[in-house]
């Protein structure tokens, strides 16, 4: 006959041996089997990563270049086409490592992934990194969608300085900008460990990282680089806004991966945030054309195509966390307050924001944010909205992005300058920076 000790251990082994263990959640990347992956997650995200690189080229590049004088249509074009390439450069050197690893502080990520070191497939074996963020697609697909938001912030910033920054100060500017302003604010969002992110700002694809961010730096180039010469005495008018149709079109689609591939899965919450997303741009557009319509009479093209972006913008960091009344609130929200900030908030400041960068991406992602705060579920999002502190977070960035912007700028007009002369302005960045122009 058993003691009673050898009864209660093997009661005791039994019960543990019954009970499932529970999984620890990863918190860094980590390599698991092939069978682990979703191949409808991977699938819908291949898709939605090519949706956003279509937003910048050629979208933004269309976008911006049809604003522009026909002097300067080639240039403005580049600079979202080299802007893709440098960054993804940055992106896989040190970029996705700082962004998206958890570092020794929750400001800045660490070097475990610096040139990708330790992302892996091994098909013979049957096994895949993946990351702690999305763990049912592959690293590398996540590497590749995160790359394309790094890619379209900093070209968003160029909206801001058109037509009269060198091309040389332009690619160092973005350079060092996507390594200490851009990877640090999407670890402090995006990365569970960032400060952000566990204090519970919720930002789900980017009204703080991409829009407020470059909206502040673009304020700020506007700034440091001054106005255009003739700003103020003299129209601009924009060369072709057929191309600004074509790229404001392109960037509405290609939003549906923005926004709807910011789940990391082909799942409800892909679906929900792509309809809101939908609805947002519908009613900004509409809301900036019928504030033209009271004020000058009749709507515009241009409008229209501003307050379908602003729409676009203030839904960004909602999408995933509201229903459609919310959506359609927040389209019409933003068409106002961002033609507002395109034409008295622009005038109050004083700055020459060329296309008004700060005007709606900057003033569409604040709104964004702290609409989110309001207008947030939790049986959607997870966790209570807290209006404080999203304006905490937004805010923050604002500063911080301003502040590392001016920096960066004023090294650069101390070694190499900002801004072209005034001889190659009068003439177009087009013949003088890059020796060639549209007939």
């Amino acid at each position: 006959m058993k003691r009673p000790v050898d009864v209660l251990r093997y009661l005791l082994l039994a019960t543990i041996m019954c009970v499932p263990t529970l999984a620890l959640a990863e918190t860094a990347p980590y390599v698991t089997t092939i069978d682990k992956i979703s191949a409808g997650d991977t699938a819908w995200m291949l898709t939605a990563t090519a949706l956003v690189l279509l937003m910048t080229i050629p979208g933004l590049a269309l976008f911006y270049a049809g604003m522009v004088r026909k002097k300067n249509v080639l240039s403005t074009a580049l600079q979202s086409f080299a802007i893709c390439a440098a960054v993804t450069v940055v992106w896989v050197v040190v970029g996705y490592s700082l962004a998206f690893t958890a570092g020794s502080t929750p400001y800045l990520g660490g070097f475990e992934r610096i040139f990708l070191e330790g992302m892996s497939f091994d098909k013979l074996q049957g096994l895949v990194s993946v990351s702690h963020v999305a763990p049912t697609i592959p690293e590398s697909v996540l590497v590749m969608f995160q790359l394309t938001f790094a890619i379209i912030t900093p070209a968003l910033i160029t909206g801001a300085f058109a037509e009269r920054m060198r091309f040389s100060a332009i690619l160092i500017f973005m350079v060092l900008w996507s390594v200490f302003v851009y990877a640090p604010v999407a670890h402090w969002v995006w990365e569970p460990s960032g400060w952000l992110a566990k204090m519970g700002a919720l930002d789900f694809a980017g009204g703080t990282v991409v829009h407020i961010n470059a909206g502040a730096a673009g304020l700020v180039c506007a700034y440091m680089l001054g106005k255009r010469k003739g700003y103020g005495r003299e129209p601009f008018f924009p060369n072709n806004l057929a191309f600004t149709l074509i790229g404001a079109s392109l960037l509405w689609v290609g939003w549906f991966g923005f926004n709807a591939g910011s789940a990391l899965a082909a799942d409800s919450r892909a679906g929900l945030a792509m309809l809101v997303t939908q609805v947002a741009a519908a009613t900004g557009a509409l809301a900036w054309m019928f504030i033209e319509w009271l004020r000058r009479g009749k709507a515009s093209l241009l409008g229209a195509c501003s307050g379908a972006v602003a729409g676009l913008v203030a839904i960004t960091p909602a999408s995933g966390f509201v229903e459609v009344k919310a959506a359609l609130i927040i389209g019409v929200v933003a068409g106002i307050t961002c033609y507002w900030g395109a034409t008295g908030l622009k005038r109050l400041l004083g700055a020459d924001d060329s296309l008004d960068v700060f005007g709606i991406h900057g003033i569409g992602g604040i709104v964004g944010a702290l609409l989110t705060g309001i207008f947030a579920q939790k049986h959607l999002s997870g966790v209570d909205a807290s209006i404080s502190i999203q304006a905490i977070g937004a805010f923050v960035t604002l500063f911080y992005s301003m502040a590392v912007s001016w920096i960066i700028l004023s090294l650069i007009d101390w070694t190499i300058g900002l801004r072209v002369d005034a001889e190659h302005e009068a003439l177009g960045l087009d013949l003088t920076q890059h020796g060639e122009q549209v007939p």
